[in-house]
């Protein structure tokens, strides 16, 4: 599935020897993007197809979105799929481009396709078992066993994954605890480069209950300190996937978007508007759900081996 390694061969070539050359890895990735799906129908979800250039994004501290004709190109389809599930619909996917203005690099695309699933009903710990079965599933399909490699491991997806709250990791890896005294900027640094690089490498890894304030849109425990009911899932230090219970309540929604809009102006970047439809959604009533977001570039690359998103991707202007 890397594509890198076909546009070698293409020699002289040039460009239209370079696409022929991928062909064998889209044909692979297409077998990939199959399996999810086959997966999904066999558990019961509608798939749909959301907007791709939205009024306003969804207002999130450090996630910039691209300007698109008086309107802005999606940085997640979330806020038109909660609004589905406001409508009635009970599990809902979607696969899809999104575009996040200024990430580039290994593993960072300003455009990327995004898996984006909804389930009523169901809780963050729900949609971690659900997303332990897909990836099984798909590395089944796509290589014959539930196994990848990864930097030389061998990570069985179902076999034992390991799951840690982050005040445990924090602590043992960063010497202090994010969810009693909260501070964005060393937050992000120390997982960045203290946490992530320490977790397990021969299995898969789901960071648990984040602090409050890290989670723009999840549901939230009153307990002391309150923690957001979010993962995010590694394997093999690839980060892979992020998961909430949904935040339901409309008042706490719109304060976290005006708190996150005040932060974004105090740090020079462009404050959202809230989204209003997304807003009456909630307050005509969100049932209890969960989401994941997973990246489907990055899930190819761990299927493949490649070690950039470039990799897999056939353009990358």
């Amino acid at each position: 599935m890397a594509f890198a390694g076909e546009e070698r061969t293409a020699g002289a070539d040039g460009e239209a020897g370079r696409l022929r050359g991928c062909r064998a890895a889209l044909e692979r990735r297409a077998g990939m993007l199959r399996a999810v799906r086959a997966f999904f129908d066999s558990q019961g979800y509608l798939e749909v197809e959301t907007p791709t250039r939205v009024p306003t994004p969804a207002l999130e501290l450090h996630i910039d979105a691209e300007p698109a004709g008086g309107a802005y190109l999606r940085t997640s389809p979330e806020l038109h799929m909660k609004r589905l599930l406001a409508a009635g619909y009970e599990r809902i996917y979607q696969i899809g481009p999104c575009f996040r203005r200024g990430e580039r690099g290994r593993h960072h695309h300003p455009e990327f396709a995004m898996l984006e699933w909804y389930r009523a009903g169901a809780n963050y710990r729900d949609a971690l078992a659900e997303t332990r079965a897909l990836l099984a599933a798909v590395a089944r399909a796509a290589l014959g066993e539930p196994v990848v490699t990864r930097h030389g491991a061998r990570i069985r997806l179902d076999g034992e994954w390991t799951v840690l709250t982050v005040r445990e990791a924090f602590r043992k890896l960063a010497g202090w605890d994010p969810t009693l005294a909260y501070d964005a900027d060393r937050f992000d640094l120390d997982m960045a480069t203290r946490v992530e690089p320490g977790l397990p490498a021969d299995r898969p890894v789901a960071l648990i209950d984040y602090p409050a304030p890290a989670a723009a849109l999840a549901r939230c425990r009153a307990e002391h300190p309150p923690v957001a009911e979010r993962w995010e899932l590694y394997v093999g230090g690839l980060e892979l996937a992020n998961a909430f219970s949904e935040l339901t309540d409309a008042a706490e929604q719109r304060r976290r978007f005006a708190e996150c809009a005040r932060e974004r102006a105090r740090l020079g970047k462009e404050a959202y508007a809230a989204d209003e439809e997304f807003l009456r959604a909630l307050e005509r009533g969100l049932p209890d759900c969960a989401g994941v977001a997973l990246g489907l570039d990055r899930l190819a690359m761990l299927l493949s081996g490649a070690e950039t998103i470039a990799e897999v991707r056939l353009f990358t202007e």
